[in-house]
């Protein structure tokens, strides 16, 4: 069942920590989250959090959070049962998801718990990168100012989180504006990887690999990497092929009249002809 962007509950969330490493032992001290459906605020989350270990002075000058100000706040104990139960059934998305997801992770698995079962994760940096693929630099400051948001960047959770859903509505809206409206596109451009997107990626690859057996024709649709430009072309499917985790259709583009590669996770939609 193919679901529209605009119907899908999304949790934009953001970590503030002691440090930058969760394997050396760093921990979260604020969580923050606001949850969202199309236009629609649905709820907000935010607390501090006790990490029983001292804040690196290099991340109180990024965040001045300080030891004293942690002092009585709750512990991860009893502040991620309650984040659990604000992102259950929804996909969740933080700005470099996969710092934040790292962090997430590893405190889950400090109390025993896991993320709810089948949880997608999506990265509002991949976004941008693939959205906006002529940009220099990808910093979240950077991207905001970029899109013409005023908000300065303060590096405490909520504000970031407030600061990332701004720039994934404007990116949202430019997917809507390129008639990309269904979520499991979304999923195969910008989630992190998980069994969910590898599904998605593998029926593609089931039916890429069907014409190539067929010896048949493919009318796809496809949003580029260079230029974030969707248009759609006749393939005649030759090989798939994996670089760096990535996989690619070749073939040749009747388009451009020669051998030409396409991510799987940009091609939009495809048919045999």
């Amino acid at each position: 069942m193919h679901r529209n962007l605009d119907e899908v509950e999304f949790v934009i969330f953001d970590t503030e920590t002691t440090g930058l490493s969760p394997e050396s032992g760093d921990r979260i001290v604020e969580l923050a989250a606001v949850r969202v459906k199309g236009a629609e605020r649905l709820g907000v989350f935010q607390s501090l959090v006790n990490p029983g270990r001292a804040i690196s002075q290099a991340a109180f000058q990024v965040n001045h959070i300080s030891s004293e100000m942690l002092f009585n706040a709750p512990t991860i104990e009893t502040v991620m049962p309650k984040f659990i139960d604000f992102i259950q059934g929804a996909c969740i998305c933080s700005y470099n998801a996969a710092f934040d997801l790292a962090f997430l992770n590893n405190e889950l698995k400090l109390i025993g718990r896991e993320l709810p079962c089948g949880t997608a994760v999506v990265d509002a940096l991949k976004m941008a990168r693939r959205l906006l693929p002529s940009l220099e630099r990808y910093a979240l400051w950077f991207v905001s100012e970029k899109l013409g948001v005023k908000t300065a960047q303060e590096h405490r959770a909520l504000s970031d989180v407030e600061l990332t859903l701004k720039v994934f509505n404007i990116l949202k809206k430019s997917l809507k504006e390129k008639e990309i409206f269904d979520f499991s596109n979304f999923l195969s451009l910008f989630s992190l990887p998980s069994g969910k997107l590898d599904d998605i990626n593998n029926q593609k690859i089931s039916k890429i690999q069907e014409a190539i057996n067929l010896k048949v024709k493919l009318k796809i649709k496809y949003l580029a990497a260079s230029n974030a430009q969707v248009s759609e072309r006749e393939v005649l499917p030759r090989e798939i092929r994996q670089e760096r985790n990535i996989f690619y259709l070749v073939g040749h583009c009747y388009l451009r009249n020669e051998e030409r590669s396409f991510r799987i996770d940009g091609i939009l939609a495809l048919e045999t002809l």
